[in-house]
Order: structure tokens, then C-alpha cells, then sequence
């Protein structure tokens, strides 16, 4: 996934009210800026990051510019996260249409945001006149907390709970479901739920996995020129 136009770099002032940041431009402007992350978005929002913003070139547009990325500190150094919750979905597409997630090939068709469950809508939906339906909940990772390990979630998800009840019944009526987690960073080798976040969240998910669900997570490669998803790491034990 390509940036273009080409990200601008500017200085985190303040991330407030869930979606909006004030930025500084490096020839001192000030804007505010629309945050696209309904998450916590814990360890990320510290006063001078340094920060990309999208231009959407839409000066009619209430907030024309978007936070896209941070670099922040981790365990191990610096490093690029991508905070865009919009991308996931997009990033999820690409890796299996270029065959990088073996659990998700074969499929003939894919869709997208289609309506199941109790007014739901899944994210990605993979279809095969010879194979089961094969429903994909995609969320976005960007936690990490001590060195390797990449975590979610960030913060309490009701919704994220609903979806996993959601895919186990999908299952149980003869489908399959996936909950496919895609990081958004690259500075860690291995996928954890963050129990002490959200445990009910993590019940939802033991259930699920319990009853057929499969889960997988996949780690992007991120730089100011592109996101890519690239390669899969293992789940373990939290």
C-alpha cells in the first residue's frame, strides 16, 4: 500500500478526543489533523513524536489532513508505527491476493463488508463453489510492550468481543472464520493477547478458538513510502 501523495513529517503536539491531533509543520505551522484510531493507542501518543500526516487534498473536507504514522520508542529503539485503523482491511487483501497467508489461498472471490450475524458486517468474506464460506475479521495491532511480543488489545473492545461470538456462530452454522490480526509495525517476532486490557475480550476469543475459530497474525513492513504485509508470526500463550 502506497502513500501518494507523499506523507508529510511534522512533530506530535497533542492526540485528544479520540480523532484529533494537533501537529506542528517543520516551518512551524500548527494543525489539527483527524486521528484515525478509536483505540487507546497506548505507548504512541507522547508530546514531540515525530509523525507523518496524509494530504487528502480536499480542501472542502472539515479536517484535510490524517495522522498515518508515528515514530515511537520501543523496547529495542525507534521504530515506524502505522496508526491508520482504516488500512488493516486493504493491507489484509493485498497479502492474500499475493498469496502470503497459505491458510487464506485458494479462494475464487473475495468481498468485502458484508452483512452477517446480528448487524454486523465482516470484513472480508472468501468464496469457492467447492470450499466452505470462509468469514475474516481483521484488526489492527499497534501495542507492544516489552521486547518481541505484539499485543492486542490496546483498551477495552466490546465490539471486538461481539465479532468473535459472531464468527464461532458462523461457524457452528458450517463456515469458517478467521481472526486475522494485522501489526502495523515490524520491531517484534511473535503475536499475544493483552489479557490484562481487556479479559473479556480474551474469554471471547478462548471461546471462540475453542469452538473453531482459527486465528492467525500477520506483521506489516512500514516505511514513509509504503505499508506492506509481509510476513506471519506465531500466536502464543498470553
Amino acid at each position: 500500500m502506497l502513500f501518494d501523495p507523499p506523507l508529510i513529517e511534522a512533530t506530535l503536539i497533542q492526540r485528544y478526543k479520540r480523532f484529533l491531533a494537533d501537529v506542528r509543520l517543520s516551518d512551524g505551522t500548527e494543525l489539527t489533523v483527524h486521528c484515525p484510531n478509536p483505540g487507546a493507542m497506548l505507548g504512541l501518543n507522547e508530546p514531540g513524536n515525530r509523525v507523518w500526516i496524509s494530504d487528502s487534498q480536499n480542501p472542502k473536507r472539515k479536517l484535510r489532513y490524517t495522522l498515518e504514522l508515528m515514530e515511537v520508542n520501543g523496547p529495542d529503539g525507534k521504530t515506524l508505527v502505522g496508526i491508520n485503523t482504516m488500512h488493516p482491511n486493504k493491507l489484509a487483501a493485498e497479502a492474500i491476493n499475493a498469496g502470503l497467508i497459505p491458510e487464506l489461498a485458494g479462494y475464487e472471490e473475495m468481498r468485502k463488508e458484508v452483512r452477517y450475524g446480528e448487524n454486523s458486517r465482516i470484513d472480508i468474506l472468501l468464496e469457492h463453489p467447492q470450499r466452505r464460506p470462509c468469514y475474516v475479521e481483521i484488526k489492527n495491532v499497534h501495542l507492544l510492550r516489552q521486547s518481541g511480543l505484539h499485543e492486542f488489545p490496546d483498551c477495552k473492545t466490546a465490539r471486538g468481543a461481539k465479532h468473535l461470538n459472531e464468527m464461532a456462530a458462523m461457524v457452528a452454522s458450517g463456515a469458517r472464520a478467521v481472526m486475522l490480526y494485522v501489526i502495523q509495525r515490524e520491531d517484534g517476532d511473535r503475536f499475544a493477547l493483552a489479557r490484562d486490557m481487556d479479559p473479556q475480550y480474551v474469554m471471547a476469543y478462548e471461546n471462540a478458538t475453542a469452538n473453531g475459530v482459527e486465528a492467525l497474525a500477520i506483521r506489516c513492513k512500514v516505511s514513509t513510502q509504503q505499508i506492506v504485509a509481509c510476513d506471519p508470526i506465531p500466536i502464543v500463550a498470553s
